[in-house]
């Protein structure tokens, strides 16, 4: 693939590794960087290697949302041929506006992919709040270095799943030492202390890095020394404190040390400690440090701020922030349980690992591979055919076994996983007397939960087809589904067409729902409307697909429109979706459910959520005035029960349907699910 990155942190050369990795497999990859730029507290000049696709941009602005590029470099790149554009900024950063919008100018159609770190759920002001949801909005992917940020940026606005991806480690200069090596350069000569456990921090000295509750911990546990490097407004603060609290001679502060001095500082330690506090407008993001001290073998300790506890992923101990006690006694157990100091240096080795380079660039391949799908299919012509693509089938039941028995009937020899959100033992019985996996989630949570729920125990390899309970689909057709989908890599799903009992032919492809287009429906012209998603009893959805858009919305959809807003964010990230014309699939419309009432009004409430969501309140509005405006008409023209209907749905349209949507109470519960295979 052809990638051009944009990455003003790319100025450090060791920070580099990851496009020199996905190099190494064959990428073609451009970076465009700051001139210069400060980075832990000095100024780095960018100092491409002999042969590195590395441009210098210089910059206007120092803060790492508030700068920009000097365009012309940004011009000159994104005027070359390109797969994918990565764009290593914040997507509130005015250098992404500035990126997105010169990749407009220059008509580059080249999908792009955001990174972010942004772990706090910020509401910033006018204009950066528009560029971040704007740069969201229109992202194929995106790339966090925590699962907070990830979330954060989905809630924000990007229409796929967000992506968790380590800032990266590199395994080739954090090393272990020998044992005889470990107490190289440390502060033993002092006081003759010698022998006393040799505790590590390295980073910026200010409040947020909580360097004073590591002083206070040194105070409360005599039998360690404390070695500070880095540098900050806290420094003079910090070593007031050790001499206040009578610990100055067992606290050591070495000023900021050097790229290349990190692996020896990390050796030389007993332990490293990272007691980051979370403030009201910063908390830690990561912890780069504490992954590079476990690549060296060091056994880490960590606050319980931000980021830290996943960064780590169980390799370390954990305390809570601000408690020099609780870090203290951490300390202690560290420095002298050889049974917990040996867990947490295998512990950490693998952590380390996972962590380095090559994993890093593994996971970006991936996340490029997605964002460029649709250019990439162009290129080798298709997807992988049906034999390379496992298959998983996940059914909802609420229910109705008898109809259940007829759809597992033909499904027989298939991986089939049916979650019954009626807790029924009808239904069990119905699913143990075949293969298939029975699982009980415990809640009707409804049919987004209901899949979710499926999704989790497929195969993550499958391509995944949804069987209602009350539709019949037999393995011809299944296969021919299959064929479609395979024969083409840019469709996210594919559904047959669709009849019920009485052998009338359903509709099964839809436009999206619009403000405006509630209006086009309400003059009863909807037929002109050009359909874009496929919706029914029966759907193949691509494992690509899945991976990339994530799974369906169950915090916001109880009933109906999850499928269509599962389908309209796949459609933002390039796919399509299809009808097969040659499949024809029976569906009993409705036959789980016999409340008419109820089912309509799940039915409005789900597209009020839907037009929300994506248009926001304003869309709400004029989409309610459409359909207020339809139903009054219908009213007058109607007689009978038509006109009743036409004038409850007013009605219910200017209460606000979601608002008096009735959901089971336990609709949001999520205890522990049981499952029987």
């Amino acid at each position: 693939m052809r990638v051009l990155r944009v990455s003003h942190s790319a100025v450090v050369d060791s920070w580099r590794e990851r496009e020199r990795a996905l190099r190494r497999r064959g990428h073609d990859v451009t970076v465009v960087s700051a001139a210069r730029w400060q980075e832990g507290g000095r100024e780095v000049p960018l100092v491409p290697r002999p042969g590195e696709a590395v441009v210098a941009a210089p910059t206007l602005g120092h803060h790492p949302a508030l700068f920009v590029y000097d365009p012309r470099p940004l011009w000159a790149a994104l005027g070359e041929p390109l797969d994918v554009i990565d764009v290593h900024e914040e997507p509130f950063a005015l250098a992404t506006a500035e990126v997105l919008l010169l990749r407009w100018l220059r008509r580059q159609r080249a999908p792009y992919v955001l990174y972010t770190a942004q772990n706090l759920d910020k509401r910033y002001p006018v204009p950066f709040r528009w560029v971040e949801r704007a740069a969201l909005r229109g992202a194929r992917g995106v790339s966090a270095c925590n699962a907070a940020a990830a979330r954060i940026a989905e809630r924000k606005g990007f229409p796929g799943r967000a992506r968790t991806i380590d800032l990266g480690t590199d395994l080739s200069v954090f090393t272990p030492a020998g044992a005889a090596d470990r107490r190289a350069g440390g502060a033993a000569e002092r006081s003759g202390q010698a022998d006393a456990p040799l505790v590590g921090y390295a980073g910026r000295l200010d409040p947020a890095k909580g360097v004073d509750v590591l002083v206070r911990a040194a105070a409360l546990e005599a039998t360690v020394r404390v070695r500070v490097a880095g540098d900050g407004p806290e420094r003079e603060s910090l070593e007031a404190l050790a001499d206040q609290l009578g610990i100055a001679d067992r606290v050591e502060f070495v000023g900021p040390l050097a790229a290349e001095a990190l692996p020896d500082f990390y050796r030389s330690l007993d332990a490293l400690a990272v007691p980051s506090l979370t403030t009201a407008s910063w908390v830690e993001q990561f912890g780069r440090v504490a992954l590079e001290a476990m690549a060296c073998g060091t056994p880490v300790v960590v606050s319980d701020s931000g980021a830290l506890p996943g960064a780590v992923d169980g390799a370390a101990l954990v305390v809570p922030e601000g408690d020099p006690a609780a870090l203290a006694k951490a300390l202690q157990q560290v420095t002298s349980d050889a049974v917990v100091r040996s867990r947490l240096v295998a512990d950490g080795l693998r952590r380390a690992q996972a962590s380095s380079w090559d994993e890093v660039a593994t996971a970006y391949e991936r996340l490029y591979r997605l964002a460029a799908h649709d250019r990439i299919t162009e290129t080798t012509g298709g997807s992988a055919s049906i034999a390379e693509r496992p298959l998983d089938v996940v059914v909802v039941a609420y229910g109705q076994p008898a109809l259940l028995a007829r759809a597992l009937a033909p499904l027989d020899g298939l991986s089939v996983t049916v979650v019954d959100n009626s807790s029924s033992p009808e239904v069990r019985a119905v699913v143990e007397r075949t293969r298939a996996r029975y699982v009980d989630p415990g809640r009707n949570g409804g049919f987004a939960a209901g899949v979710n729920e499926g999704l989790r125990r497929a195969d993550p390899r499958a391509d995944v087809l949804l069987v209602n309970p009350d539709a019949v689909i037999d393995r011809p057709a299944i296969e021919t589904l299959r064929a479609a989908l395979a024969a083409d890599g840019t469709l996210a799903t594919v559904g047959p067409a669709q009849f019920d009992a009485t052998g009338r032919p359903s509709r099964v492809a839809w436009p999206f729902p619009t403000p405006l287009g509630t209006w086009v429906d309400a003059a009863g012209l909807g037929r002109l409307r050009r359909s874009s998603y496929v919706i029914g009893s029966v759907l193949l959805l691509r494992q690509e697909a899945l991976e990339q858009v994530g799974p369906f919305d169950d915090e916001r959809f109880f009933l109906y429109s999850e499928e269509t807003d599962w389908a309209y964010r796949a459609t933002r990230l390039g796919w399509r979706h299809r009808v097969v014309d040659e499949v024809n699939v029976e569906h009993e419309g409705a036959a789980t459910s016999t409340d008419e009432s109820r089912r309509e009004g799940h039915f409005l409430a789900a597209h009020e959520i839907y037009l929300r969501k994506h248009y926001g309140a304003l869309g709400w509005q004029v989409s309610r005035a459409g359909n207020v405006a339809g139903s009054v008409v219908r009213a007058a023209l109607l007689r009978g029960d038509g006109r009743r209907a036409a004038r409850e749905r007013a009605l219910l349209y200017l209460r606000g349907p979601a608002r008096h949507e009735s959901r089971p109470a336990d609709a949001r519960t999520v205890p522990a699910p049981t499952e029987a295979s």
